[in-house]
């Protein structure tokens, strides 16, 4: 089964990725394409629908990015958004100038006024804040376009030609300080593209099985199995769709949290697929021994688990596929699209240039963790596994800063427990997004008892997400912090200063490395 689309052409914003989510909370599927991506290739997804993104150029410069005009051509709504806004009105006949004059540009939160007869803006209250980032003003605005939205400083915060289906809009309504940004999003689904709604993950369950079934065949195929959430899901959704052909094989490679490479044994080992058990902690540690740079530890540890991987299908027997729980925001942040390369994912930038298996199969690969999440849920998987705490592929070794050793991981091990005992105790573990510990490379002086100590800063981090693509962080109440840094430094030899992070996505990502 089809379904409807959405294609969110990528001009190089910072939400881009967050509009494809919103767009998805609707229940519309979309994609994020390049702004390259030739428009013929664009036909062929059939799509209802096309959102210009926002970003960082100036629309009238030759070297800004620019889109085919042939687009406009094609009778299929267009939503432009910031730069996406201002392309609609250079490429329309309109005319776009820098704005000069400082009270033209807007920036931050700005009370807006709608026309609520506009389809955009139906059901909308008169007024509202939204989230304003340009530095340049539409000075003309194309013939057949009214206004539909203003502000103090500029009467044409939204422009709208009802007629073609064309709306541009000069703030970011993806974005949670835009009053009704999301209502916004989906009138332009459902009132202007005519969605009927068909993205569901019951039905992405089916389809993903049948996809499955028909390109494994008669084949074996070997997963990755972390014990994660997205490892666990990719598990029980081959597991349906090709049961005995699949083996699930765990790399213990020495970098996971306390007792996790037990629990995960334990919580796998009796599931109807085969399941193997690797202890490659000697390994792991060698190959990474003295490597500081963190893209150096992601690739290192990305190609040792295809290499692990292969040896253990040798003994197997023949396999054909290698299975990865690799999620969108994985794809996005190893450099999809016109999206810089944030860090590489040990599953997706991390791979080798020769891989011994037929092909790769990633049936998540095009999922938000939620979606992933609800997912589980479909196929059955318990909520505890299905609501466990997002761990990183390349584990610990990207939560320890600087060279790794076996006894710094021992050491981040056993806070990081007492850090996650303490946030359950405190009934935060369901409040909190994301929250572990970081083992930095900072030592400093301290004094405990009568002693001096030269011993390690350990950082904490927390952060609440609804998608993982932006993030801010979490206000866990002074006393548990208290209780946690405490027991910390009593506890764990060789920490003795405990420091909070207090930094949203972006600037900074979820893990430090």
């Amino acid at each position: 089964m089809s379904h409807q689309t959405v294609i969110v052409l990528d001009f190089g914003g910072q939400y881009n990725q967050l509009i494809a989510r919103r767009v998805r909370e609707c229940g519309v599927y979309c994609e994020v394409k390049p702004y390259t991506t030739p428009l013929a290739e664009l036909q062929k997804m059939e799509p209802i629908g096309f959102i210009f993104t926002g970003g960082p150029n100036s629309v009238y410069l030759e070297t800004s990015p620019q889109v085919d005009p042939a687009i406009f051509t094609l009778g299929v709504p267009v939503l432009g958004i910031c730069y996406g806004c201002q392309l609609l009105a250079h490429h329309l006949g309109g005319r776009v100038t820098d704005a000069q004059d400082d009270s033209a540009r807007e920036y931050g939160k700005t009370e807006t006024f709608y026309d609520a007869s506009c389809p955009l803006f139906k059901g909308l209250p008169e007024s509202g804040i939204s989230w304003m980032s340009h530095g340049d003003y539409m000075e003309k605005v194309p013939e057949g376009f009214t206004l539909a939205a203003r502000s103090q400083a500029c009467p044409n915060v939204a422009i709208a030609d009802e007629r073609r289906g064309f709306y541009g809009v000069q703030f970011h309504p993806e974005v949670n300080h835009t009053d009704h940004g999301v209502a916004m999003i989906r009138n332009f689904l459902y009132e202007v593209c005519h969605a009927s709604g068909d993205w569901t993950m019951g039905d992405y369950k089916r389809t993903a099985v049948a996809a499955i079934r028909e390109k494994v065949g008669a084949g074996r195929v070997l997963l990755a199995l972390s014990g994660g959430v997205d490892s666990s899901v990719c598990a029980a959704l081959l597991a349906e769709a090709v049961g005995e052909q699949l083996t699930c094989v765990f790399v213990d490679h020495g970098l996971m949290r306390k007792n996790e490479g037990d629990e995960v044994q334990a919580a796998f080992q009796s599931w109807a697929m085969h399941f193997v058990r690797v202890d490659a902690e000697a390994r792991f540690l060698e190959k990474l021994a003295g490597v500081t740079e963190p893209e150096r530890k992601r690739k290192i540890i990305g190609e040792e688990f295809i290499r692990v991987f292969e040896e253990e299908a040798k003994k197997i027997g023949a396999v054909d596929f290698l299975a990865q729980g690799t999620i969108y925001p994985d794809v996005i942040e190893s450099g999809a699209g016109s999206a810089a390369v944030i860090k590489s994912h040990h599953n997706v930038g991390g791979l080798p240039d020769y891989v011994d298996f037929k092909e790769i199969i990633e049936p998540l690969r095009l999922l938000f963790k939620d979606e992933v999440r609800q997912l589980g849920r479909e196929l059955g998987l318990p909520e505890y596994l299905v609501s466990r705490q997002p761990f990183p592929g390349p584990g610990l070794a990207i939560r320890v800063i600087g060279e790794l050793t076996k006894e710094k991981l021992d050491t981040l091990r056993d806070a990081d427990a007492v850090y996650r005992e303490e946030i359950a105790s405190a009934g935060l573990d369901r409040e909190i997004g994301q929250y572990f510990a970081v083992l930095t490379n900072t030592r400093s002086v301290g004094v405990m008892g009568d002693g001096r100590t030269y011993d390690y800063t350990l950082a904490l981090r927390a952060v609440n997400t609804s998608d993982f693509m932006t993030a801010d962080w979490a206000r866990i109440p002074y006393d548990v912090l208290d209780r946690v840094s405490t027991r910390i430094v009593n506890e764990v030899p060789g920490i003795n200063r405990i420091v909070y992070d207090i930094t949203s996505k972006p600037p900074a990502t979820i893990e430090w490395e």
